[in-house]
């Protein structure tokens, strides 16, 4: 019976997975309402559901140049467009390299020329654009406090937006006067299009004062390099109106659970997103009933350990715990995943549970509470064999869960 029902939970996951296709989703958008640029077409593709979304762009705007910008896994040779690989979730000189050169492009547009800017989850991390003063490795510390701090997607773009100059419209600014259409694939719960890839098409979340209030709120301001701490403490200039941009949401996390609801038949749909702490998360899935219930959302988690893992693998294993306090028993199983494929700094992207998995952890000679204090769920899971490896899926609509439970 476990074995059936772990593979039922693995096609649910995969089935909400397909569902967020990049390739399909632009070409229908694209489909609906053609390219119709008088001057030059500009086609920037940045995140990690990139290489596909370019892939699509490509069959309806043959003699665009086109810039694509994604993560090591999913980043490919093509001869249609020039692909940087750069860092995720840390940004690196990989992905700064790429935003100079998309930059120097966008600069060099006029009237009458167009970027299609295609857009998707992972986008922050993979084009840094730091101001003067700012280095990479600053930036790269600002992700990591934030990450680190339990910081929700809001905040962290909150910050973000304030040290980049292509976030939270920069994008809009430099690439003015040409016009900019952008189809955007959602990561985000709630798909507030200023929180996608931080925004680089439309308005940022807060000005800089709200943004040091946020991070003196998680106590973490003290920490920030010195160097970011002086941008954010001064005064922001006085800019003139950000540049219209039509923005379409082509994708997101809500489809990818109809389309699981679609693939289990009977099954209960959690009437919220998961989100907030994993622990605060694990309670709400333990209240779910008897049959199969689908959640969808992205959590978050405090690091306070060493360990290896994220926020899907440690929502597993909290799973488990509670289940076994709650005498569950054996017969039901529990997924969580993230849609791209990778959950934290990891190769994993995420985890599936059941009632033996307490058990195969404790037989390796490993206490599953120690291993949670020290937020390393990636090897305790490994040693029940119960981390969900499926490579980078090319695509990121925020996390999936699959609760089966006879």
């Amino acid at each position: 019976m476990g074995g059936v029902m772990r593979e039922a939970a693995l096609e649910i996951f995969r089935a909400g997975v397909a569902a967020a296709d990049p390739y399909q989703a632009v070409d229908k958008a694209l489909r609906a309402n053609p390219v119709a640029a008088s001057g030059k077409l500009l086609v920037l593709a940045v995140g990690k559901a990139a290489m596909r979304m370019a892939q699509a762009a490509m069959v309806h705007s043959f003699n665009a140049e086109t810039i694509v910008i994604t993560n090591y896994e999913n980043a490919q040779d093509v001869d249609y467009a020039k692909v940087f690989a750069a860092g995720h979730p840390v940004p690196d000189e990989g992905g700064a390299k790429a935003a100079r050169h998309v930059i120097t492009k966008l600069q060099a547009l006029g009237q009458g020329d167009q970027v299609l800017a295609l857009i998707s989850g992972g986008g922050s991390a993979l084009m840094p654009a730091p101001p003067e003063g700012i280095s990479l490795q600053d930036k790269a510390e600002v992700n990591r406090l934030l990450l680190s701090c339990g910081a929700d997607i809001g905040d962290m773009n909150l910050v973000r937006q304030q040290i980049s100059t292509l976030k939270g419209g920069g994008l809009l600014r430099i690439a003015a006067p040409a016009q900019v259409r952008a189809l955007i694939l959602s990561d985000v719960v709630g798909d507030d299009l200023r929180l996608i890839a931080s925004g680089p098409t439309v308005a940022p979340v807060g000005p800089r004062e709200q943004a040091v209030e946020m991070m003196k709120s998680y106590a973490v301001w003290k920490d920030l390099p010195a160097s970011v701490q002086m941008h954010l403490s001064m005064l922001a200039p006085d800019l003139p109106p950000l540049p219209q941009a039509e923005n379409q949401l082509v994708g997101s996390n809500p489809i990818s659970v109809a389309a699981m609801k679609q693939a289990a038949g009977t099954a209960t749909v959690h009437p919220d997103p998961l989100i907030g702490d994993v622990a605060q998360a694990a309670e709400i899935i333990l209240k779910s009933g008897k049959g199969t219930t689908l959640f969808g959302g992205e959590t978050t988690v405090k690091l306070t350990g060493t360990g290896l893992g994220g926020r899907n693998q440690e929502l597993a294993l909290r799973v488990a715990l509670l289940a076994e306090q709650q005498g569950w028993g054996d017969d039901w199983v529990f997924l969580s995943g993230g849609t791209d494929g990778r959950d934290g700094p990891c190769d994993a992207a995420g985890g599936i549970v059941d009632g033996g998995t307490l058990k195969r952890i404790r037989d390796a000679g490993i206490s599953p509470k120690d291993m949670l204090a020290n937020n390393d769920s990636y090897h305790a899971l490994q040693a029940a064999g119960d981390l969900l490896i499926t490579g980078a899926t090319g695509t990121n609509v925020a996390d999936l869960q699959v609760l089966i439970r006879r």
